[in-house]
């Protein structure tokens, strides 16, 4: 398998999502993991990514085991990871004149890792220091106008550098780079299918609950039901699928979860809204509202798991969750928001977690789901945050907000669906805002509130850019909204991309 060594790149999660794409199994650890765990994790294949050190300064903050490089292994470094490599090898690397960054005309040398790339090609840089001299028995095998060594290998073919970042869309034929260094260089063959995964989430289940009875941490959305349906296919009845309403469902959602999933599983359906709700009075900031919703959700079920005998509490915890809750392999990359399921989680809890799809894009959670039978209805539904509504009303949450926004939630995605846009979408949703407008209504004035419409296009959820709907489908939603919702006058579109913003608001 391929490891990933992640020096804090931001692009290190699209590394992972290349190599699945191209389907080779590959897992990130932080970058100063040993050689003896990826020895034991019979590993063939180690990429170093990016980040943002600097190996020109006095102090390396940073490094990697150096047993690595004296093992059997194909090792490709890209950008920080190339500088990383000429350094253990004994090439200088120095700030360079001038800056590069973004796309960037590249000229590659005749080399297996470059075919069907051209006699040049854009790349995507993003690097101050470069490699001014090459390790001996190294040569360059690609250049820039700025950066004379912007890629190169080892005499044996078993080492290779690029400077620039082949696992971005930016970079044209970068696909077709790591497709050559994995199948040609490392002689990887494409077994990561939806099968394997089945396969491998059922035997972290097995691993992990043994004989032992586990409760799942039902949403209704389509990880939560995935690993619901996987988890009662592995172990049957002492697997309970706990579908917990916390009054920040959208519209008649209880209903079409549990006539989806209870001929699938064993499923038992509590409602605990007035509970949350209680919790959340008063509360206006966004981490206060998920660390309060983790933490009720927890109560909840272990609440539910003594009732049930069991000690284990699943969760469709995916990777992206992990990323942006916090460093999720040790490596130095920052929290971006806290998620729920991971951040959101009491230090003490009574239950141990199993969560076979922390790994995972939600892609292959979707490839999982059509392989083991899932309904399509439930394969195609859009992500929906485990806090639920609470982070798409912006500030304090009660009932009366929460009525408007799934009324308008429920015609926006009704329109969506009508002009045949909703599968064409990786995500949509409206959001509350804190704020009211004045209007006018049959010639009165109106003071209300203003709700903002969201939509993106996206295969991970790590980036994202908004969804282009047409303006007639913009004025349908609009003109629904405010004439069949009194409290709603003004409508909004989120035209915004991730990064810089987020996908969801709060």
């Amino acid at each position: 398998m391929v490891a990933i060594l992640d020096f804090g790149s931001q692009y290190t999660q699209l590394i992972a999502r290349r190599i699945r794409e191209l389907k080779i199994y590959c897992e990130i650890y932080p970058y100063n993991v040993s050689a003896a765990v990826l020895k034991n994790k019979n590993v063939d294949v180690i990429i170093l990514s990016g980040g943002p050190g600097h190996l020109t300064e006095s102090e390396i903050s940073f490094f990697p085991d150096p047993e690595i490089f004296r093992g059997n292994y194909k090792i490709l470094g890209i950008c920080f990871g190339m500088q990383v490599i000429a350094r253990f090898f004994g090439a200088n690397v120095v700030r360079g004149k001038i800056r590069e960054y973004g796309k960037t005309i590249f000229y590659p040398e005749k080399d297996v890792v470059f075919e069907n790339t051209g006699e040049k090609t854009i790349v995507w840089m993003s690097h101050y220091d470069q490699v001014e001299n090459l390790p001996q028995g190294f040569q360059a095998i690609g250049r820039t106008e700025n950066c004379k060594i912007a890629a190169f290998r080892n005499s044996e073919g078993s080492v290779y550098g690029f400077q620039f970042h082949p696992e971005v869309v930016h970079t044209e034929k970068g696909k077709i780079m790591l497709k050559n260094f994995l199948y040609r260089v490392a002689a990887l063959k494409p077994d990561w299918t939806p099968s394997s995964m089945v396969e491998i989430a059922k035997n972290e289940i097995i691993s992990k609950i043994g004989n032992s009875k586990v409760v799942c941490a039902l949403s209704g959305g389509v990880d939560s039901s995935t690993l619901s349906v996987l988890l009662h296919q592995v172990a049957g009845n002492r697997s309970l699928a706990v579908f917990v309403n916390n009054g920040l469902l959208r519209k008649n959602e209880q209903q079409e979860v549990i006539e989806a999933l209870s001929p699938m599983v064993n499923l038992k359906y509590v409602d605990a809204s007035e509970i949350f709700l209680t919790n959340l009075k008063g509360v206006t900031d966004p981490e206060r509202k998920r660390k309060i919703i983790g933490e009720t959700f927890i109560h909840v079920f272990e609440k539910e798991a003594k009732a049930f005998g069991a000690e284990f509490l699943a969760q469709g915890t995916l990777y992206p969750d992990l990323i942006e809750s916090t460093s999720a392999f040790g490596g130095p990359t920052s929290r971006i928001k806290t998620h729920h399921n991971v951040g959101g989680l009491p230090e003490k809890m009574n239950l141990k977690l199993v969560e076979p799809f922390k790994y995972l894009f939600k892609d292959e959670v979707r490839k999982i789901a059509k392989n083991i039978g899932l309904p399509q209805s439930l394969i195609e539904r859009h992500p929906f945050p485990g806090p639920g509504l609470a982070v798409r009303i912006i500030g304090e949450i009660d009932r009366e907000k929460l009525e408007i926004l799934k009324e308008v939630d429920a015609i926006y995605i009704e329109e969506l669906k009508k002009a045949n846009l909703y599968t064409k979408i990786w995500q949509a949703f409206a959001v509350l805002l804190p704020v009211k407008s004045v209007g006018i209504m049959g010639d009165q004035r109106t003071y209300q509130y203003v709700v903002a419409l969201r939509a993106v296009t996206s295969t991970d959820g790590m980036t994202a850019d908004w969804a282009k709907i047409p303006l007639k489908v913009l004025e349908t939603i609009s003109n629904r909204i405010v004439n069949e919702i009194k409290a709603v006058n003004r409508v909004v579109y989120d035209i915004t991309s991730k990064p810089p913003a987020t996908i969801e608001w709060e």
